[in-house]
């Protein structure tokens, strides 16, 4: 029999073989014996940055074992955050602009990409909540300054000094030089970000902050922009970042994490990849003697991570098997200046 002929025949009895492989199972019995599966879900789990994360994620799990649904146990998570006068990067207290203001960003994302933001937003205590109203009240992503104020005080919000007689004495002793240049690891701390899965598997993730201290009046950070502070798609996973905010904008780094993880890399590997992607961009750049990024993310089987430049940036994560606890960071560079 010549080669050919050979070749026919073999090819034939195996797709005879595996016709009668169908003919004996169903397809997704075939599936389940011969296709390797995910890892088991892990879930719900809470994860959020900084150590006053484990307020908000104690508050953020009552919620849920509620049965609240998850984003409004983001916006009652963070907003223990906004609310408490010590913590001075995010809502009530935080430090203001260069002016003695304090102007504040936030924005809010569910299981279907449906998403709120408001920025450059003063007097309002809860900047997530607002947010929350934009995407549920109005056909925008986005409002901003006066009227981001305007709506909020349309919503029932109440307008209140947030200038705490701690941060404005801050700002007081910094107006004795005036010299603009955060600090790794102080001033950088900066937001709160959070990221849900919730019981039923559904992603959702919110960002709120002051932003960076003494900035000029008007500046808006990475954590209102959807893409940047703060990104998530349901069949994937969610991320989200803190630190210098506009290194994270330069490189749309929520976003990029979340890509990456659609490509099939772990939540560590897609921190990891776009930490190293934000260093290697900013090696000369004037931003580079305080560069400090950090991210955290969450995959669809509740497997999650955090990576950031330099050392320092640790995450409060919330699940049924250990608890509420924090986690540090692993770091492209090894000491901190």
């Amino acid at each position: 029999m010549s080669g050919r002929r050979k070749f026919i025949k073999k090819t034939t009895l195996g797709t005879i073989g595996l016709g009668s492989v169908f003919s004996s199972l169903s397809a997704t019995e075939y599936r389940l014996k011969n296709i390797p599966q995910s890892k088991p879900v892990k879930k719900p789990v809470v994860i959020s940055t900084w150590k006053h994360g484990l307020a908000a994620n104690a508050e953020a799990w009552k919620q849920l074992k509620q049965g609240t649904r998850a984003l409004d146990a983001i916006v009652a998570g963070v907003g223990v955050s906004e609310a408490d006068p010590n913590v001075r990067s995010v809502g009530y207290g935080g430090l203001p602009d260069r002016e003695g203001k304090v102007t504040l960003d936030a924005c809010i994302m569910d299981k279907n990409s449906n998403c709120g933001s408001v920025s450059f937003l003063q007097g309002i205590k809860h900047p997530i909540a607002v947010a929350q109203k934009v995407l549920e009240k109005t056909p925008h992503v986005m409002l901003t300054g006066e009227g981001a104020l305007q709506f909020a005080l349309e919503q029932g919000f109440k307008e209140e000094n947030l200038l705490t007689e701690k941060s404005k004495q801050s700002w007081e002793k910094w107006l004795e030089k005036s010299k603009y240049r955060p600090v790794i690891n102080i001033e950088n701390h900066d937001t709160i970000s959070m990221l849900v899965l919730d019981e039923e598997g559904n992603l959702s993730g919110g960002c709120t902050t002051s932003g960076a201290a003494w900035k000029m009046h008007g500046r808006v950070g990475d954590s209102p922009i959807i893409g940047a502070g703060l990104f998530l798609d349901n069949e994937v996973g969610a991320a989200a970042a803190t630190g210098l905010g506009e290194a994270v904008i330069r490189t749309a780094g929520s976003a990029m994490v979340v890509e990456l993880m659609r490509q099939g890399k772990s939540p560590f590997e897609a921190c990891k990849t776009i930490v190293e992607r934000i260093y290697n961009k900013h090696k000369n750049h004037k931003d580079m003697a305080y560069l400090q990024v950090g991210f955290i993310a969450i995959n669809k089987n509740g497997e999650h991570a955090g990576y950031s430049v330099r050392p320092g940036f640790n995450y409060a994560v919330c699940d049924d098997e250990q608890g509420n606890r924090m986690e540090s960071a692993q770091a492209k560079v090894k000491k901190s200046n």
